[in-house]
């Protein structure tokens, strides 16, 4: 393949990345007709359509998300790659995307960024908040930060936190209208304040110990929301009860604010690990990042 066939293919992924030929031709800096010309080039090369197109909008046929599955894991090793040689220079650069879940975050991330990035100023950390299990090659993520056990076989796995110890609360004014359960059965009787959990689109379950085994409960309840912040809100407000990590909810506990129950029937949860595809050529930012993250347990 001739390398302005390469470039061509490029292109192409860029438009349906962007899905608008305006936007891909601003992020490739060329104009918006040469990037027209460049992709009905690859189709007539092809004899296939690999965009459709509409006055509003621009989306990949199946043949065209055929070879975006193909080209996109090329491109991202051959930007790698390329970003590996920043590692030549005096001081370590770029930016590393992450997909995170909000505890993650808030708890182990952005503490460790404060020691990164103030003896790096040329790297940049994006982190995208996400409860889905996302696909860091095919979303174009550098790496990304899930509990132990929810990440995929072929992915380099690195624990970079303890087990979280988790809790069930509930509001004072909650409990003067139901009573306080004795045993995880007794929780058919109340209502939870519910965490979706976008891929699966299923509610988040609660990991108990029942009869000296672990077991996953789903409670029901009225209210349903998609962040751990929102879903404490609730049951500060006496909505019900939550399901959430101990740090996040023990000063209310101290406060009186909120009130635990079945503790001795709620295990810790594996700790948070940062997982990315096997890297042929690290970048010097992402070395650090690795470094900057790993666990001594």
């Amino acid at each position: 393949m001739r390398r302005d066939e390469i470039a061509d293919l490029a292109a192409f992924v860029v438009v349906a990345e962007e899905r608008s030929f305006t936007k891909a031709a601003v992020r490739l800096g060329m104009a918006q007709s040469a990037l027209s010309q460049i992709v009905r080039r690859i189709e007539e090369r092809l004899g296939l359509r690999l965009l459709s197109r509409t006055t509003r909008s621009v989306a990949p046929t199946d043949a065209g998300e055929r070879l975006i599955a193909t080209l996109g894991p090329m491109l991202h090793d051959l930007d790698a790659a390329i970003a590996s040689l920043g590692g030549l220079r005096d001081r370590p650069s770029g930016t590393i995307r992450l997909t995170t879940v909000e505890h993650a975050a808030k708890t182990i991330l952005v503490p460790a960024m404060k020691r990164l990035l103030a003896d790096n100023p040329d790297i940049t950390v994006e982190m995208i908040i996400d409860y889905g299990l996302a696909d860091v090659v095919a979303d174009r993520f550098d790496a990304g930060v899930r509990l132990g056990g929810e990440i995929a076989k072929d992915m380099i796995a690195m624990r970079i936190g303890p087990d979280i110890p988790m809790a069930i609360v509930g509001a004072p004014d909650y409990f003067r209208t139901h009573p306080v359960p004795a045993s995880p059965a007794q929780l058919i009787d109340h209502r939870a304040i519910n965490l979706r959990l976008p891929t699966s689109g299923t509610l988040n379950s609660w990991r108990l110990k029942r009869g000296g085994r672990d077991v996953r409960v789903r409670v029901e309840g009225p209210l349903i929301l998609n962040t751990i912040d929102l879903i404490l809100d609730a049951a500060l407000d006496g909505h019900g009860l939550a399901y959430l990590p101990l740090d996040q909810v023990q000063h209310h506990l101290d406060g009186g604010r909120l009130v635990r129950v079945l503790g001795k029937f709620t295990p810790d949860l594996p700790g948070y690990h940062l997982y990315y595809p096997h890297r042929r050529h690290a970048s010097s930012a992402f070395t650090l990042l690795v470094e900057t993250l790993r666990f001594c347990a």
